[in-house]
């Protein structure tokens, strides 16, 4: 875990500037494919998911070591061969995975955040999962481990397959010609997000598009149908920690009031969308019927309600890679400390975006917690080992908090109208 926080202080730096490349790019071309608040909550929800995943908040049912070590056949060279078939391998192991996601009730449930942004950008490939609580990738990866492929190259590569997945999250590339058919593309990742019913379910190569064209999933981008993105069933909330739960939620639900005993149990496995009937007829839930109009969500947002969730985003964000450069000095139990905060934080300007009532006690909560945590432990894990101000500065952190939450709860006259807006 400690190798992948290390990682991850690279990494997020780099694809935070691509994100702002693009916004860039959009801005000076005039075609702008961002907007503040999905961008920031699509951001938020990246640091959710790379905070549960760097502190290994994961029940795992079978490693990959486990199985390469048990069930091997052979065993291949450490040549460029076993480099090819491991890509192979996790590329047919993704494509599975990501289809069990899209068609299996209770799968859909740890992906669903990934497609609940109603844009189609850069920040939208870092709408990630915190819900995925159990793991069972690696029994996807068994045809590597009876070739037996060494768990050291899987590690490598695994990280490296994912972060590959970022570059075709945008609409300003358009097709790309003979590559079509070998890679995914930005063209064919469109499809993908589109709920158009021409395109739902498409495309779920993650590297290579030839499991789409080998298992009839695959589905050009057509001229005539311009993808319109997010769920059929909207998030309706800029609140990242919300959405990973909200599909689970509703299956809790079903299960809980429907009267047949074997659609308590089956629910789960069943197609994704699938309801029992008396759950249907009884309670309802609206779907989107015409992609190409119904209502985004876009709650009234005042320019200062705007800038305070970017600067929430950039704080959480400048917590979050301390925590990771002082990941092994902070021990695990403070860490999860740590993290609670980060994940705190997120919840509470988020649930502020969506103009509701209980964020700003949110705030100051959060804010009144961290500078009680301050005043008892002197320090901020460690920080003023590297900034002697360093804890000042978190707490002139809070004290915004505070004053944000207050702010926002009292003197932001677009507040009540948001608020009136949700409930009608």
């Amino acid at each position: 875990m400690e190798t992948y926080a290390n990682a991850l202080l690279y990494a997020i730096p780099f694809f935070v500037g691509l994100v702002l490349l693009e916004i860039l790019y959009g801005y000076f071309i005039k075609d702008q494919k961002h907007n503040v608040m999905d961008t920031v909550s699509s951001l938020s929800s990246g640091l959710t998911n790379i905070v549960k995943d760097s502190l290994g908040l994961v029940l795992v049912l079978v490693s990959y070591p486990f199985l390469v070590d048990n069930v091997a056949l052979i065993k291949l060279e450490n040549t460029w061969v076993v480099w090819f078939v491991a890509f192979i391998a996790i590329d047919f192991a993704g494509y599975w995975n990501h289809r069990l996601s899209h068609h299996i009730n209770i799968f859909w449930n740890q992906h669903v955040i990934h497609h609940s942004s109603e844009e189609f950008n850069l920040a939208c490939a870092l709408r990630q999962s915190i819900s995925n609580l159990v793991g069972y990738f690696a029994l996807l990866m068994i045809p590597a481990a009876l070739l037996g492929v060494p768990s050291e190259v899987i590690a490598i590569l695994a990280p490296i397959h994912l972060f590959a997945q970022f570059w075709y999250h945008t609409q300003h590339i358009g097709k790309m010609g003979w590559l079509e058919y070998v890679i995914v593309t930005p063209s064919q990742h469109r499809v993908h997000h589109a709920i158009n019913p021409e395109y739902i379910d498409k495309n779920l190569g993650q590297i290579l598009c030839i499991w789409d064209r080998m298992f009839g999933t695959f589905q050009e981008e057509l001229d005539e149908v311009p993808p319109q993105y997010g769920v059929l069933k909207p998030a309706a909330t800029w609140n990242p920690i919300l959405i990973n739960f909200q599909h689970v939620w509703r299956l809790f639900l079903d299960a809980w009031r429907t009267s047949n005993w074997w659609d308590k149990f089956r629910i789960w496995f069943m197609p994704t969308g699938w309801r029992p009937k008396d759950v249907i007829e009884k309670y309802p839930i609206s779907k989107i019927e015409d992609v190409y109009n119904f209502e985004r969500y876009q709650p009234s947002t005042s320019l200062a309600l705007k800038g305070y969730s970017i600067f929430q985003l950039l704080a959480n964000t400048a917590l979050m890679l301390f925590m990771f450069y002082n990941y092994s000095e902070i021990g695990f139990n403070n860490l999860l400390i740590f993290a609670s905060f980060v994940f705190v934080g997120i919840y509470g300007y988020t649930t502020l975006m969506d103009r509701k009532s209980y964020a700003s006690f949110i705030e100051v909560f959060r804010g009144v917690v961290g500078l009680v945590f301050l005043y008892f432990m002197g320090d901020w894990f460690g920080l003023n080992a590297y900034l002697s101000w360093g804890g000042y500065l978190v707490g002139l952190y809070f004290m915004v908090t505070i004053f944000g939450g207050v702010y926002f709860h009292t003197s932001d006259t677009g507040f009540s109208r948001s608020e009136s807006i949700l409930s009608s």
